[in-house]
């Protein structure tokens, strides 16, 4: 355990973020990133601009990569805050601190023809985890789901009659969410089959009847891709990808993916707009009133 004065509150601290249901996973990387900054500072409580901006460049010069310095730096804004706000801080040494830009990735979406294709390719006699396996699939591609948030639906949230669902993101955030066709026949499947241990209120279960984990379901992600035949990787993230750049491109409503992703901000729906170029180019070349190609006889 680290003696610096820099962490004298720093327990304090995580037990508030605690109390505002951050998850076990980020109070660790929280506390971790703070500890690991103490070796790079000098032993006051009163840490300057300089001692951070020094902080971050021998980071970088170790090799970290711009999106963990991103993330640590946040941490670090993030404990200086709570330190100003308590008194303990005179300023906020952080407040302009910026790390290096992270160079954006578009998200990598599978093509439409072939996931359809895959997800209408159902044994004749599935077994009971095909069914669930279906269900899962149809839910990540139908709803968009993160993986974290299908885990974790229970059989109560789920409305099959109205055709919509209830899920819980980020933050403990709520939002409803329609659920295709498709979806609900998967669901009614999986439903007439699913085993459940005593009082398991799971939507998705084992087979032994207990809710199942995150890396089970990828695992079997996985399997289910390679026994339709398909090369290509495929994560839950990437059907999440592939239903916001399709009904993006379909709709053209980016308020609207933006809340059936459950994004908080809207710059983080926008990345999905640079998913198929093409489709927005065909799009400029009908839609603006300069865009329009001129033919010889326009010209005369």
């Amino acid at each position: 355990m680290s003696n610096h004065p820099f962490l004298t509150h720093l327990a304090a601290y995580l037990t508030e973020q605690k109390q505002r249901q951050r998850s076990p996973h980020t109070l660790l990387a929280y506390e971790n990133d703070l500890r690991e900054l103490t070796t790079l500072l000098p032993a006051t409580e009163q840490p300057t601009r300089h001692d951070f901006t020094a902080a971050l460049k021998q980071l970088s010069q170790r090799g970290v990569s711009a999106a963990t310095l991103s993330r640590k730096c946040s941490a670090w804004r993030q404990y200086c805050a709570y330190l100003q706000r308590i008194g303990s801080l005179k300023n906020n040494p952080t407040q302009h601190l910026k790390a290096p830009k992270i160079p954006q990735r578009l998200p990598r979406a599978i093509d439409q023809e072939t996931l359809n294709i895959a997800l209408n390719q159902m044994p004749d006699s599935p077994k009971l985890l095909d069914l669930r396996d279906q269900a899962v699939v149809e839910l990540f591609y139908g709803s968009g789901l993160r993986l974290a948030e299908l885990c974790s639906l229970n059989l109560d949230n789920i409305f099959l009659t109205d055709g919509w669902l209830n899920v819980i993101g980020k933050g403990r955030k709520q939002r409803q969410v329609p659920l295709t066709q498709k979806s609900i026949i998967a669901l009614q499947n999986w439903l007439a089959v699913r085993p459940a241990a005593e009082n398991e209120t799971a939507l998705f279960t084992t087979q032994h009847g207990q809710r199942i984990g995150s890396r089970q379901i990828a695992k079997r992600l996985e399997r289910w891709a390679q026994q339709r035949g398909h090369a290509q990787h495929i994560s839950p993230h990437m059907l999440r990808h592939s239903f916001a750049g399709h009904l993006l491109q379909a709709s053209q409503d980016l308020r609207a993916v933006q809340d059936l992703l459950g994004h908080e901000n809207l710059s983080s729906t926008q990345i999905y707009t640079k998913l198929d170029f093409d489709h927005l180019v065909q799009v400029y070349d009908q839609t603006h009133p300069r865009a329009h190609r001129h033919t010889n006889d326009d010209i005369d």
